[in-house]
């Protein structure tokens, strides 16, 4: 069993190009997924995700946000909770709950992980994803 905590960062329309930057530093292997890849053509060649794999246990995603700039943050920050552990991840769900906005409830997702999204009393957001059995 196992937990992973990785940051998730959110650009505006580079995240591309800051990826591959990673990359060069970090080493590692890098997968992305456009928004038109996912079915969002209108979103265009944005990323929705990007996962940096780097030695050493270092992870980083990212992705473009679909928000326009001058509507956000310049920078923004999820902090992504994975794994197979259930226990203990849907234990750090209830406890990141409690007082939270729920923006996606703790539920089975389209790719059958079980998934939800959150911000958190104070004003951080989390996502928790739980491997589904395989």
């Amino acid at each position: 069993m196992s937990v992973v905590l990785n940051p998730y960062l959110g650009f505006a329309g580079n995240a591309r190009e800051a990826l591959e930057f990673y990359q060069s530093v970090l080493g590692g292997e890098l997968t992305i997924s456009t928004f038109a890849e996912s079915g969002m053509p209108d979103a265009g060649d944005g990323v929705m995700h990007g996962q940096l794999t780097a030695p050493g246990g270092i992870t980083l995603m990212a992705s473009d946000s679909p928000t326009p700039v001058e509507a956000r943050a310049e920078s923004s920050i999820t902090i992504s909770l994975s794994g197979d552990d259930e226990a203990t991840l849907r234990r750090y769900w209830d406890g990141l709950a409690e007082g939270a906005s729920i923006t996606e409830p703790l539920v089975t997702a389209p790719w059958g992980d079980t998934f939800g999204m959150l911000t958190d009393r104070f004003g951080t957001a989390w996502m928790v994803n739980i491997s589904a059995a395989g």
